[in-house]
């Protein structure tokens, strides 16, 4: 017996939140490319040791393996889990990407700038807003080792938020390099930064003492662990955090960190003409290892002030490919997150198109129906959205079903002498 549900986790997408993706899809689409991002597409399968090499994070822990096939999984040692599988469902796009591009670098224009939509997969637990597959929208420039990529991809993915009615948005910026300095600075072995920063990344949660006592517990000095949070204490009160970080901790960071912020700070005034909020939060982790440097996310209070976009900097990714360094920087938007704030708001996707619905009555035979469609073709040429339809028994419930897909004009033909003279 067939199964009418879907398996846990995905889910069948009707047509009023179909049109909102189609449309947000296209203002991205339209928006990215005016900025010279080339649209390209990568496989949803990618080889397991490249899913797996220590740096997604705790997303490596929700790959959906794919089982070898045939001689393969016969000769598998079938005892050791991790010999039954050699690829996975890609769980982002960065990692694929980054093989994209080393795979056909030559190809390829230097400066690359990149835009991807697509679907991912993750074994996560299903709950509200959050599936099993889902879609991603990224945008990534390879081989600009400037803050100009942060600048660009900052202010774009905010002039497109802006565009989509998604308002009161803040981008939070910090760097991987201050969380280390800060981490130097405290006295924590260099081993212990990654632990660190998992503790830390459950500030906006549970606040400063939160995070004080979580370290103390995990077993760091209390010297260490106050050191720490005295800095953090002092950034939060402090009038330009950005000549903070070069004064408290300057000489444990890597030399023009803070002036590299401030840069990116008054290129994105400059290009946006102060229209975009930006805040620079040294609380900030982003949960991926392969950030190498600048990361951010956007903030937005029709989100309940949570975040709906995150990226960075990830200079090393490529190179575990190629053997040679090759910078990148990146940011995604949270799709879902923001489909699922326009179904709730009843969002109606613009669309400059009319669209009208031709309703026959019951005793047309299928050339009655041919001769409408003709008659119809001259509406469709002009630009229309035409549906031709059988009038149902309970038509009014019908017509209200269509205007709820969008459908702002009727004609209603109940006999066949009738079609000439109703268009």
């Amino acid at each position: 017996m067939f199964i009418k549900e879907t398996v846990k986790g995905m889910r069948d997408i009707l047509p009023a939140e179909m049109e909102i993706r189609e449309y947000l899809q296209s203002r991205l689409k339209n928006i990215y490319t005016s900025f010279g991002f080339t649209q390209i597409e990568t496989p949803c399968m990618e080889r397991i040791e490249n899913l797996t090499n220590k740096q997604g994070g705790e997303n490596e822990k929700l790959i959906f393996k794919v089982l070898k096939r045939g001689e393969k999984l016969s000769e598998a040692d079938l005892s050791n889990p991790d010999e039954l599988a050699d690829s996975g469902m890609r769980y982002d796009l960065t990692v694929p990407l980054s093989r994209y591009y080393a795979n056909n670098a030559g190809n390829l224009p230097m400066p690359f700038k990149a835009l991807q939509v697509g679907s991912v997969w993750r074994a996560d637990r299903p709950q509200k807003g959050r599936f099993r597959q889902f879609t991603q929208c990224d945008i990534d420039i390879l081989g600009d080792p400037t803050n100009n990529a942060e600048s660009e991809l900052i202010y774009v993915t905010s002039l497109f938020l802006d565009s989509v009615g998604v308002s009161g948005n803040t981008v939070m910026i910090n760097d991987r390099r201050v969380l280390k300095g800060m981490a130097k600075k405290s006295g924590f072995a260099e081993e212990e930064y990654s632990r660190v920063f998992i503790i830390l990344d459950k500030y906006d949660k549970i606040g400063e003492e939160g995070v004080r006592a979580e370290l103390i517990e995990a077993g760091y000095a209390e010297k260490c662990v106050n050191a720490y949070m005295d800095l953090f204490h002092g950034f939060m009160n402090a009038e330009d955090r950005f000549t903070y970080a070069e004064e408290a901790f300057g000489d444990a960071m890597e030399e023009g960190v803070a002036d590299n912020l401030r840069q990116i700070f008054n290129n994105v005034a400059t290009m946006s003409g102060g229209k975009f909020k930006l805040s620079f939060d040294p609380t900030l982790v982003r949960g991926m290892s392969y950030y190498t440097g600048t990361i951010f996310e956007i903030k937005s209070e029709d989100f309940k002030g949570s975040s709906i976009a995150g990226g960075g900097r990830y200079d090393n990714m490529i190179g575990n490919f190629t053997g040679n360094p090759t910078c990148a920087c990146g940011f995604s938007i949270g799709f879902e997150r923001i489909v699922g704030a326009l179904l709730e708001k009843k969002f109606k996707a613009p669309d400059s198109r009319e669209k009208i619905a031709v309703l026959y009555g019951k005793s047309f035979e299928s050339a009655d129906v041919a001769a409408i469609q003709n008659k119809c073709r001259r509406l469709r040429e002009g630009g229309k959205i035409v549906l031709v339809q059988k009038m149902n028994k309970n038509v009014g419930f019908q017509k209200q079903k269509l205007e709820a897909d969008g459908y702002t004009k009727f004609i209603d033909i109940r006999y066949p002498d009738q079609i000439d003279t109703a268009f």
